[in-house]
């Protein structure tokens, strides 16, 4: 089993930054796949980034990309996103999501390849 831990979340203007952070108990990160996934009221879960153990480099949302950072602290047990530049359609729930199983890099897309997740931690982006 793994437990995912989700924060940093909070109200941020347009443009502004935010760090979050998902803590992983139960496995160590190193031997785990990592992915976030954002979720607004009355749609689908969608999918932000993924850190996959066998790959160097994490994958993300057209969306997001060149303003979302993914990363991974093995001795801390963690992973971060940073997100600078955030838009109001970046406005969501944001879920941290494990497997330990080792996907494909066309899994990762899809929320129901992922078999743990965090609580959520709410970001909104609001003038």
């Amino acid at each position: 089993q793994v437990q995912l831990v989700e924060s940093g979340g909070g109200l941020v203007q347009p443009g502004g930054s935010l760090k979050l952070s998902c803590v992983a108990s139960g496995r160590t990160l190193r031997n785990i796949d990592i992915g976030w996934f954002r979720q607004a009221p009355g749609k689908e879960r969608e999918f932000v980034t993924a850190s996959r153990r066998s790959s160097g480099t994490p994958n993300y949302a057209d969306s997001v990309k060149g303003r979302f950072t993914l990363s991974r602290d093995n001795a801390k047990n963690a992973a971060y996103l940073q997100m600078n530049n955030l838009k109001p359609e970046d406005t969501a729930v944001y879920y941290c999501a494990a497997t330990t199983r080792g996907l494909i890099l066309s899994s990762t897309w899809r929320a129901d390849q992922w078999t743990y997740w965090g609580q959520g931690t709410q970001v909104t982006v609001s003038s």
